[in-house]
């Protein structure tokens, strides 16, 4: 198997994009990437998505996307995995260009919530839970994430307060960020007044929806050796119902994920330098830092509250605003993990940009831990 490289990076800014179709900002975002690439033809491209079908009325959404790229004959698709769309998307670019059986991927992560209205977009949402035993009990996505914080909370002996460093530090993060859907940061009295939406999940434990488009181009390696590499690539998968885990609080599909992604690379917690976390909930930011080997288990909690999570902490995380601040596109959400943390190795991510960046990880959750993809970057010192 060759090692992947990632040789160009695009992005839209995300916003409520009222004026573009989704195929539209999976194009800009696609066509972005490979310009950065000075590609003009990949050999396969693969879209992540994950509500265009029920939202926006478009199945076929892969070749679509190739047709308004005047890339015809390439073959496309679409790749759904809830949340985790465009970390599996990435997934399988990386293993069309490792198998050698295609010279370069174009991977695409877009989606675009806010053309309906609330109540038709969070049924949409519900979609990543178990239907016949989660969501036909009339939960929403929401209320699950607040049952495992509240469980949680309960085990540890922790209050929603001891969560305020996970939205204070992205939305920090996300005012560095042009691209950002938040760009103010926020104080604890702000976070302390906000509207409780599932206890004890407020406004600012809470991703937004919203519109946007992130794009990698891949190739191998060896035709690449000053680009971002690939060390690690994996998912893994637990059940789709979070009553049917063992343990609720625990993110096993994300313990496998990395365990899988560091053995790839090589490495253990301790080489990484930046971790784009997949913060839709700020309990999932503690159950990802725990997953992945940054806390023991029970206190993830507690890198946020002594400042490990800064930009100057030992594990940066959410660089550019992360879900909560950046915004959480849900289907292109994993792929602007990639395409920030690849700026990040770069030198490129201007104001945001973190001092001493060799390694980052990226871990993109579908549904409330069902599927998790991680990702490894690197760069050469």
């Amino acid at each position: 198997m060759k090692q992947v490289a990632i040789l160009g990076v695009g992005q839209t800014p995300v916003r409520d994009n009222w004026n573009m179709g989704v195929h539209q900002l999976a194009v800009q975002a696609g066509r972005a990437a490979l310009v950065d690439a000075d590609v003009e033809r990949p050999g396969v491209i693969y879209v992540g998505n994950m509500t265009a079908d029920g939202l926006n009325e478009q199945t076929h959404l892969g070749t679509k996307v190739a047709d308004h790229l005047g890339l015809w004959g390439v073959e496309a698709m679409r790749i759904e995995a809830a949340c985790g769309s465009a970390g599996s998307a990435m997934r399988q670019g990386v293993l069309a260009v490792a198998s050698g059986m295609v010279d370069s991927a174009l991977v695409i992560g877009v989606e675009k919530m806010l053309d309906t209205k609330g109540k038709e977009t969070t049924a949409a949402m519900s979609t990543a839970a178990d239907n016949d035993y989660e969501v036909v009990h009339g939960i929403s996505f929401v209320a699950l994430n607040a049952l495992v914080m509240q469980r949680y909370m309960h085990e540890y002996g922790y209050t929603r307060d001891d969560f305020a460093p996970f939205p204070i530090n992205a939305h920090a993060n996300g005012a560095k960020n042009p691209n950002a859907l938040f760009r103010k940061p926020i104080s604890k009295k702000v976070y302390d007044n906000a509207r409780m939406i599932s206890d004890p999940v407020s406004l600012f434990d809470a991703s937004p929806v919203c519109d946007g488009a992130a794009a990698v181009l891949l190739v191998a390696a060896d035709k690449a050796p000053d680009a971002v590499k690939v060390a690690g690539s994996a998912i893994a998968t637990d059940t789709l119902a979070v009553h049917d885990r063992p343990d609720p609080v625990w993110l096993t599909a994300g313990e496998k994920s990395a365990a899988a992604a560091y053995a790839q690379a090589g490495m253990t917690p301790d080489d990484i330098d930046l971790f784009e976390l997949h913060d839709a909930f700020s309990i999932m930011a503690a159950l990802s830092l725990e997953a992945c080997g940054f806390a023991e288990r029970g206190r993830g909690v507690r890198l946020g509250q002594d400042g490990s999570i800064l930009p100057s902490g030992r594990i940066p995380i959410c660089s550019m605003g992360g879900l909560k601040a950046r915004g959480h596109p849900v289907g292109a959400t994993g792929l602007y993990q990639i395409v920030e943390a690849t700026l990040q190795l770069r030198g490129e991510a201007d104001e945001a940009q973190l001092d001493g960046i060799k390694t980052a990880l990226t871990q993109n959750i579908g549904g409330s831990g069902a599927t998790i993809a991680a990702h490894i970057l690197t760069i050469n010192s």
